[in-house]
């Protein structure tokens, strides 16, 4: 019988198919002698289907009236061997996904033998098969419609009491293997968006319900692994560490995406469960309670990691409630959060909920303890007169216990490290830019800018609703009737029916007008810490422009003078700067910083992604190098001081309504005066290249070895020519000798002249790059292969005839790094000159003072 299968034969033919139906009928055992004809029939049938389905209609009545669908089944059942399984499900997932005709699918569908292959016992030991069975599965769910899936369910009463399609496959939603969690996804997500109002009561009913709160339990044991790699990266640092962190990243986001296209398909109660689970089972047990600013033993998540992960779900997961609730919850203390019971799934507790463990924290909480809840009382700071709105962060202990979760993410910006202080701007950012939070919410926060509030106001008037036109004009600290606070309220309540949190207010409520003043108050004071990076204080920057225009009452002169404090150490440290390494690269770093800092507090939503805060933080060039004895730690240095002197200056002018011109208000360069070393030298604008012809006036000879036992002989000069400046090694022309060809030219500035202590006519030189490595594109992958080492700059060691020569030598460089300091310092003129203009009113340069070319020499460089 086997050896006539091999007879010649049109193999796309109806023949073909016929032959085979009825060479496959014939089979009663499949064992090891028959798998491969049987195996091998299995493929031609699904790929004769497949021809018929697009070219004559003719196969699949053939295939209908022989009820080949049958045939799989009894093969199955008579096979003892795993390749006959395998070739089975990869010969229905081809024609489920290539079969285009619909009548073909509904055939496919309309009997139980594609449930009883589904609900088959497989031996799932083999993962092949498994991976198979998943892609049947997966094929099957791309034909669903609200006609198909009526044929894979069983109803009883109008009501689906079986569905086993989705209920297997559900069994291998947390399997190992990512590529079988991300099939199964996708076949839930097709189930979800057919739109069967029955089905969906089927899916959203328990035990099917379970799921989801399994979800989120997988979510949270993500969430747990997450954290502890961050936390061992932190402990020992591994280069392949961001890598892996940003592997588990990516997952975590996966998961939150899924769960926004599950809530997308417009089901209601897929978005009731979810964000039960996700509040009941995540965020109030175990995301909340970590933001504490102590230590606590027993927090399984770090405060960075709960930052990170507070901002993907109000990012990615857009439900209206699951936001607000969020919101909300802020306003209490983080040991409101902390569980004593195990939480059951679907967002419901056994009995009690959230208990206390310690007495009330304020002796005025209206009412009696509630046995079930731990009620916690918010102080109303606006109620206390003598208070002023700006002492209000620095009055509370930012380590108690006692602070609510909104005041703790203020106390880590005023006190926080460089990690936590992004890390909460990057929280505080996410709640602003949540569409799906209510404008009351934010307001209650403190977050919501002026403007948007005199908004709402002026509408609330326009439709003539009750005072508000006293609000719209008021400056006090008014709360607004019927909206903040009721807003507030009903979530509040929320957290108490559903979830056992009870947060009690006094009976004035929360001031927005304070908070805001509370958030006003973290922000400026995150502008006057001087251990926090330039790129953070750019985050606070930014958030800092949303919330303006303020008024007056809010911020105040107090928030302006703090600036102004701040802005002033800023441009200490930028004349000592001027002064310093990198003078010549300074004014094209500030240009440049400047236009980076206008585009990042202008732009409409942060430059940095949250997982930033999880990464490690790349070690600068003064961590690697003892201070001083590196010309690349004097870079790092003078960048960040420009990146900081920038953002100030820019923020007193935005607070103070000041149109942010496009560039730095700097004077031009000024013109070469002829008197000048350049103009005596005949150098011009391009500067000193190798083999230009120089006149040698002041040049000091001297000797040189560049290799070991190797001496030359050159003319030493010195030149500044606006505000750049070179070192010039030139050998004289043997024609004319007040001529010299440059050979060596470096930069003047950072060259630290010092004449050595032992030998009087040696003169020592450090050689900086005449540009910053981290500044070139071109270089920038070399420079990020070797920040981790310590970058070394050159040493010239100049031999003069004698000490006089030395002397006068150390002199003419240190003429010439003055009148270059000198010239720099005149173009930031205007920019200096802020600081003793106390209206920033007058933003154009004003004509300067004449600096004299002959600025006499000072040794105390």
């Amino acid at each position: 019988m086997w050896f006539s299968f091999w007879r010649s034969r049109d193999r796309l033919s109806l023949d073909e198919l016929r032959y085979l139906t009825d060479q496959l009928q014939k089979v009663q055992i499949v064992n090891e002698f028959s798998k491969d004809f049987v195996i091998e029939a299995l493929r031609s049938i699904a790929e004769l289907l497949t021809y018929g389905d697009q070219h004559n209609p003719a196969y699949f009545e053939f295939f209908m009236e022989k009820q080949v669908m049958g045939e799989f089944v009894r093969i199955l059942k008579v096979s003892r061997t795993h390749a006959v399984s395998l070739q089975l499900l990869q010969t229905l997932s081809i024609m489920i996904q290539n079969l285009k005709s619909e009548h073909a699918i509904y055939y496919l569908f309309s009997n139980e033998h594609i449930n009883y292959l589904i609900s088959y016992s497989f031996d799932f030991r083999n993962e092949e098969l498994l991976s198979y069975y998943i892609s049947f599965l997966r094929a099957i769910s791309g034909k669903l419609n609200k006609n198909t899936i009526s044929l894979l369910v069983k109803t009883q009463n109008d009501e689906v009491v079986s569905f086993p399609l989705y209920s297997e496959a559900i069994r291998f939603a947390f399997h190992e293997e990512s590529m079988v969690r991300i099939a199964v996804r996708t076949l839930t997500l097709n189930v979800y968006h057919v739109g069967d109002d029955n089905v969906n009561r089927y899916i959203t009913s328990s035990p099917h319900a379970e799921y989801f709160s399994n979800l989120v339990s997988f979510f949270r044991k993500q969430c747990i692994e997450l954290n502890k790699l961050v936390s061992s990266t932190l402990k020992n640092p591994d280069p392949n560490s961001t890598s892996t962190i940003l592997a588990a990243v990516d997952e975590i986001e996966d998961n939150l995406y899924y769960f926004s296209d599950a809530i997308s398909a417009g089901i209601p109660d897929i978005g009731r469960l979810l964000t039960d689970n996700c509040l009941q089972l995540l965020i109030l047990p175990l995301l909340l309670p970590s933001l504490r600013m102590d230590n606590v033993n027993g927090i399984e998540i770090g405060a960075v990691t709960s930052l990170y992960l507070l901002c993907c779900i109000l990012r990615i997961v857009k439900i209206k409630d699951l936001a607000n609730t969020i919101a909300a919850a802020l306003f209490c203390p983080p040991e409101a959060y902390i569980p004593h019971f195990e939480a059951k799934p679907n967002g419901f507790t056994s009995g009690h909920g959230f208990t206390h463990e310690s007495q009330l924290l304020d002796n005025n909480t209206a009412g009696e303890v509630d046995g079930e809840c731990l009620r916690v009382t918010v102080s109303d700071m606006a109620t206390s007169s003598h208070v002023h709105p700006q002492d209000l962060v620095t009055q509370n202990d930012c380590n108690g216990s006692h602070l609510a979760l909104r005041e703790a993410l203020l106390c880590y910006i005023t006190t926080g490290d460089d990690v936590q202080v992004l890390g909460s701007l990057s929280v505080l950012a996410t709640l602003l830019q949540t569409k799906e939070l209510d404008e009351s919410m934010l307001d209650a926060l403190g977050i919501l800018p002026q403007r948007k509030q005199h908004k709402k106001l002026l509408l609330q008037a326009l439709v003539g609703e009750g005072s508000d036109e006293e609000q719209l004009f008021s400056r006090g600290s008014n709360t607004v009737k019927d909206g903040t606070s009721t807003e507030l309220d009903s979530y509040l309540q929320r957290l108490k029916e559903q979830y056992g949190v009870l947060c009690s207010f006094l009976e004035r409520g929360t001031s927005p007008h304070v908070n805001r003043c509370q958030v006003l108050d973290a922000l400026v004071s995150l502008f006057c810490r001087s251990n926090i990076s330039a790129e953070t204080l750019w985050d606070g920057g930014w958030l800092l422009r949303q919330l303006l225009p303020y008024s007056e009452a809010e911020f105040n002169s107090h928030h302006h003078e703090l600036l102004k404090g701040s802005y002033k150490n800023c441009t200490s440290a930028l004349l000592q700067e001027i002064r310093g390494v990198w003078p010549d690269l300074l004014i094209t770093v500030l240009c440049d910083e400047w236009k980076k800092c206008k585009r990042v507090i202008e732009a409409s939503s942060p430059r940095k992604d949250p997982k930033c805060i999880l990464l490690p933080v790349q070690k600068s060039f003064s961590e690697d190098v003892i201070s001083g004895e590196s010309s690349f730690t004097a870079g790092d240095r003078m960048c960040e001081s420009v990146k900081v002197f920038v953002l100030l200056l820019q923020l007193q002018m935005f607070s103070l309504g000041r149109v942010l011109p496009d560039h730095p208000p700097i004077f031009p360069p000024s013109n070469i005066p002829e008197n000048s070393r350049a103009r005596a030298t005949g150098l011009d604008i391009s500067g000193p290249k190798p083999g230009t012809e120089l006149r040698l006036v002041d040049a000091v000879p001297c000797r040189i070895a560049f290799e070991r036992g190797k001496e030359r002989h050159f003319s030493l000069l010195a030149i500044s020519m606006g505000t750049s400046g070179w070192i010039v090694l030139a050998e004289e022309l043997p024609v004319n000798r007040q001529f010299g060809v440059v050979r060596v030219a470096a930069p003047l500035a950072g060259s630290n002249p010092r004449i050595d202590e032992k030998h009087s006519r040696w003169l020592h030189l450090r050689i900086r790059p005449s540009a910053l490595p981290f500044m070139d594109p071109s270089k920038s992958g070399v420079y990020n292969k070797v920040k981790s080492k310590a970058l070394v700059d050159g040493r010239w060691t100049l031999a003069f005839r004698d000490e006089e020569s030395c002397k006068s030598a150390f002199s003419m460089i240190l003429e010439e790094m003055n009148l270059q300091f000198n010239e720099v310092e005149r173009r930031l003129r205007p920019l200096l000159d802020l600081e003793r203009d106390s209206d920033f009113s007058n933003l154009s340069p004003r004509p300067p003072k004449a600096l004299s070319s002959n600025t006499t020499a000072s040794n105390s460089l």
